[in-house]
């Protein structure tokens, strides 16, 4: 059979038939469709695709944040214990750990679009089951269910977009990708109000099923990664989606403009092909996976630990159930500028200040919002702890999959992803254990301690990614 190797201008000639000779051609032909992509203008059919993505993404949150607002009625229907309760809650999360790491591996070997889709499918039938569960023990699988849906679906979104984008937009869109986390998490509690008072909290997951539908969508508008393609050998179909892409965008280009010649980017992928969880250890990646689990790990353990008791605070601050949900949504308002403040810093600071700044913000934060002595103290410094962890989030999503090659960009994420999983899975589960020894505020200085861990691993040993593309990352 006879290879492909395609030339700025879109055209198409046979390889030599040496097995060397054709390999320099497929690697000629990965940083092509590279070059491709990233001297292309950012116009509304790449917005288009990203808002595909982040609507996908934004139901994802709301199916996440919802049980933080239903609980409580769960509990009472089924007469949970707190022990209960919060065995129910992660279940959610360790189906994100096992869906986050089947998920990476599965993109990189059989694409992101079709995983993508996978993804809305499992998520879709989780909370459809949720409705239906006649017991608590049936809704703990239901919920292991959608977690792995939400676990497989995240950094399959985060490979998609950030081979997709130019690279001079790539970190500004990953950080808005994550910014629909806590839209979808104040969403998800108006959401529960609305249901809760007019229904109940079976029908709030019956409406959650209804997005898994926007698989279609994808199907039919989002492509398949052309740098993926390319870099898995299959370069008559990268040719093709590269030249749809660049049609659409051409499209929208005021009438007789041309697209950008392509700037030649020297790909330093070695040729060698390893299982991509291998490829993680490799030479050159081993310190950035190392360095990115330990950011995770501690980033999420402290998240999850600190957020899982906001409202358990006001509540305890003689508030009622309802004034302390309407004080955590209005707490997580603060997100919105965050993740904003975050999308702009990363491309004119950078990945690692911006990490660190975000890091160290939450840690101060999280301090002093464990030794408020008033409600007013609270909500402040709580306003102000979401700010820094939710553009903490931003910076999380938009670097990790930097770090790896296409071979492997989505396991890299993935199994990053699964590690912070595990972070959240024992964050709230450890503060549980030391609250009645160290009070409120010994857990918040717990909290605190973990994100300084995870800033001086991402100071010490991170790597500087923007303004660069990805194949210049890559060894």
């Amino acid at each position: 059979m006879t290879d492909l190797t395609t030339g700025a201008g879109g055209t198409a000639a046979p390889s030599p038939s040496s097995k060397a000779v054709r390999g320099a051609a497929e690697t000629a032909s990965d940083a092509m469709i590279a070059a491709r992509l990233d001297r292309l203008p950012m116009t509304g059919y790449q917005r288009f695709i990203f808002g595909i993505i982040a609507t996908a993404w934004f139901f994802d949150s709301i199916d996440l944040g919802s049980l933080t607002f239903l609980l409580g009625s769960i509990r009472n229907e089924f007469g949970l214990t707190t022990a209960q309760a919060g065995l129910l809650s992660s279940m959610s999360f360790i189906g994100m750990f096992l869906g986050a790491a089947i998920a990476g591996m599965a993109a990189d070997r059989f694409g992101r679009k079709m995983v993508f889709q996978v993804s809305m499918v499992f998520w879709g039938l989780g909370s459809l089951w949720c409705a239906y569960a006649p017991d608590a023990q049936t809704l703990g699988y239901a919920r292991l269910l959608l977690g792995f849906g939400m676990g497989m679906e995240f950094p399959v979104a985060l490979a998609i977009v950030s081979e997709i984008l130019p690279t001079a937009k790539r970190g500004r869109y990953l950080a808005i990708l994550e910014g629909f986390w806590p839209i979808g998490f104040i969403a998800a509690g108006l959401l529960s109000l609305l249901f809760l008072t007019h229904f109940d909290w079976r029908t709030m997951f019956l409406f959650q099923a209804i997005p898994a539908a926007f698989l279609l969508i994808i199907r039919i508008f989002v492509p398949e990664s052309p740098r993926w393609l390319a870099d898995r050998g299959r370069n008559d179909q990268a040719e093709r989606v590269m030249s749809r892409i660049e049609e659409k965008v051409l499209k929208r280009l005021p009438e007789g403009q041309a697209l950008p010649a392509p700037k030649p980017i020297e790909s330093r992928t070695s040729e060698e092909r390893r299982f991509s969880f291998l490829e993680l250890w490799s030479k050159g990646y081993a310190s950035r996976t190392m360095m990115i689990w330990t950011v995770w790990f501690f980033a999420l353990l402290g998240f999850y630990g600190l957020t899982t008791w906001l409202s358990a605070l006001l509540q305890d601050a003689g508030h009622s159930v309802s004034q302390s949900v309407t004080y955590t949504i209005t707490i997580s308002l603060a997100g919105l500028p965050g993740f904003v403040a975050a999308a702009i810093l990363l491309d004119k600071w950078g990945r690692k200040p911006t990490a660190m700044m975000m890091l160290i913000g939450s840690a101060v934060a999280a301090y002093f919002y464990g030794n408020a002595t008033t409600t007013a103290m609270l909500i402040s410094y709580g306003l102000v702890m979401q700010f820094f962890l939710f553009g903490m989030w931003s910076v999380l999503y938009a670097y990790t999959p930097e770090l790896y090659p296409t071979r492997s960009r989505a396991t890299g994420a993935g199994c990053a992803s699964a590690i912070g999983r595990v972070g959240s899975l024992l964050g709230p589960y450890i503060i549980g254990i030391v609250l009645p020894t160290l009070g409120n505020s010994g857990v918040f200085a717990l909290g605190a301690g973990s994100f300084i861990v995870a800033a001086l691993a991402i100071g010490i040993f991170g790597i500087e990614t923007r303004g660069k593309s990805l194949e210049e990352i890559s060894h």
